[in-house]
């Protein structure tokens, strides 16, 4: 798919900022791809995409994950995280995209998942530190970025996990296994 008829599909189902987060994200993973010799054209579709469902209604969503296998725990966590599954979902059926790829990187997008590929650690991270992102943490994030990617993928989950932790809010457990995934994979390669 091109790259205008894609931004095209996405900008119906975004309000004006969450649009000009999609083309932070948009950029920075292309700037990653380059860096780390991943499929540019891929990280670029993934990351128009990775929000596609954030503004279904909610009950559609709840649905959605009811209906169609996805694991029922989601339910429990709020809504926050169920546009990226809910979202990989719809751009399969409504926009057409099979490429499993690009389908994965987009559901996992919020929560990590042990033994991310390449492009889904790069939309993971795309997404957290788009130019427009201001938080605390971000810019030790972006830093890492270009340096060491599991790094900064462990860095994102570690300072999500903190924040909510202050919020008094649940963390869903595939965060909590992709968090130790990393730092077991980190550990390893630096004993080697």
């Amino acid at each position: 798919m091109e790259r205008e008829k894609a931004l095209e599909l996405v900008k119906r189902q975004l309000t004006d900022h969450r649009y000009e987060h999609t083309l932070g994200v948009v950029d920075t993973a292309v700037k990653l791809a380059e860096h780390y010799n991943a499929d540019k054209k891929k990280a670029e579709i993934a990351a128009i995409f990775h929000d596609y469902a954030k503004f279904r209604p909610k009950e559609e969503m709840r649905q959605i994950v009811r209906d169609n296998q996805m694991p029922l725990d989601l339910l429990e966590f709020g809504t926050e995280l169920l546009h990226a599954p809910v979202g990989a979902y719809l751009v399969e059926r409504e926009v057409g995209i099979y490429d499993q790829e690009i389908l994965n990187a987009i559901r996992y997008h919020t929560t990590g998942r042990p033994g991310m590929n390449l492009l889904e650690k790069i939309i993971f991270i795309a997404d957290y530190i788009e130019p427009g992102r201001r938080f605390p943490g971000v810019e030790e994030v972006r830093q890492l970025a270009f340096e060491n990617l599991d790094k900064a993928c462990t860095q994102a989950l570690k300072n999500t996990m903190q924040f909510l932790m202050r919020q008094n809010q649940l963390i869903y457990p595939l965060t909590v296994d992709t968090y130790n995934d990393f730092i077991s994979t980190i550990k390893k390669r630096e004993e080697t």
